[in-house]
């Protein structure tokens, strides 16, 4: 019979397709995986993946199971958080997903209040693109995320909860850094600089570079906001930053020149996202409400939604 560790590695391998990466997001050895993998086929006498020299890849019917053991894994962790909850209440430990260009800005802020209301409550906090934390949170490796708007699952609970300004950034002999507040007109022919593809906030520069006129610069992607940071102080170009960074990293220690854009519409949309049937709804709507209360009070670049 087929088990649920067979299933999990079988989610892991649809996700990384690549065995030696599913054998070491599951913390076993490459061949273990790859044996089961074999034993889960047997079992279900079908054929699951289709092994070649440079590439793994699932068939269709692999494909299709793999989505629904990942349902599956989440129902059953979903079950044990409901024990867990039925004996402790909210205490236990709440696996949260954030990307790197937010986690590291916002929860320095929310953390010690959460710990106030909750001192039993422990947090395990997983960086990653949204998403990869949005695949996280569905096969219940996660129970929580946050994470730039939209996020588009059905099986999602989601609340936004703030706004979050992006600022232009450029070194201070760009010819921008006199102005004290940007046109659109002003970005026409620009050079600017993103982040890596697969982050929300690479998506949103390259549409802004198209509706201003502006030149993306592909070849020069940065891995992290700081990389972006420091290609801008060198000249490369100017880029779109988002105001919890700049409040964190930048505030006004000169080395860059930050300038807000006329522009209704340059924000990005944060959100709280958990699984509808997550047995923990309530608390995640609590600390939904926690983490707007905390912008209001303590961080003034941000525009609350929903209170």
């Amino acid at each position: 019979m087929a088990t649920l560790r067979q299933f999990k590695y079988l989610v892991a391998l649809s996700e990384e397709l690549h065995f030696r990466r599913a054998a070491e997001r599951v913390h076993v050895t490459q061949p273990t995986l790859s044996a089961q993998i074999q034993e889960l086929e047997r079992q279900l006498k079908a054929p699951l993946v289709e092994r070649g020299a440079a590439q793994v890849m699932l068939t269709p019917l692999g494909r299709e199971i793999a989505e629904r053991a990942r349902r599956v894994l989440a129902d059953v962790q979903d079950i044990e958080d409901l024990a867990a909850s039925s004996q402790h209440g909210f205490q236990g430990t709440i696996r949260l997903g954030v990307p790197p260009t937010l986690g590291p800005y916002l929860l320095p802020h929310i953390v010690p209040d959460l710990h106030a209301d909750y001192p039993e409550l422990k947090l395990y906090v997983q960086e990653g693109k949204p998403a990869d934390l949005q695949l996280e949170l569905q096969s219940g490796r996660l129970d929580l995320v946050v994470s730039p708007l939209p996020i588009n699952h059905t099986d999602l609970e989601v609340e936004s909860i703030f706004r979050e300004t992006l600022l232009v950034a450029v070194a201070p002999d760009h010819a921008l850094a006199g102005k004290s507040r940007i046109e659109k007109a002003d970005l026409a022919g620009q050079s600017v600089l993103a982040i890596e593809r697969g982050h929300h906030l690479h998506d949103q520069v390259q549409q802004l570079c198209e509706d201003f006129n502006a030149l993306l610069l592909r070849d020069y992607e940065g891995t992290s906001l700081d990389t972006l940071r420091l290609m801008v102080g060198m000249g490369v170009g100017l880029a779109f930053l988002p105001a919890l960074y700049v409040r964190s990293e930048i505030g006004n220690r000169g080395e860059l020149v930050v300038m807000e854009l006329a522009a209704a519409n340059l924000y990005r949309q944060i959100g709280l996202a958990w699984r509808k049937r997550s047995v923990h709804g309530p608390l995640f709507k609590t600390i939904a409400d926690l983490i707007r209360s905390t912008a209001l009070n303590k961080l003034p670049e941000l525009n609350v939604i929903g209170r």
